[in-house]
């Protein structure tokens, strides 16, 4: 995935070059299910998962789930 700079931010797939669209996406994890607005590639269907939320919400999420 890269970012384009403009006046408006935007997110293109690297592989397919088409913009991003906020998709409501399926994560799973152990025994959790969840349901998330992600950025997702509408032609090859992979998501952005940037780095504040990989390593903020989802980090605590992890660590509940562990700790059960």
């Amino acid at each position: 995935m890269k970012h384009e700079s403009n006046d408006q931010t935007t997110w293109r797939c690297d592989k397919c070059q088409q913009e991003l669209e906020l998709t409501k996406v399926k994560v799973k994890y152990m025994e959790g299910n969840f349901e998330v607005d992600l950025p997702k590639c509408p032609s090859c269907h992979q998501v952005f998962i940037d780095e504040a939320l990989a390593l903020g919400k989802m980090k605590e999420v992890e660590e509940g789930l562990e700790d059960k």
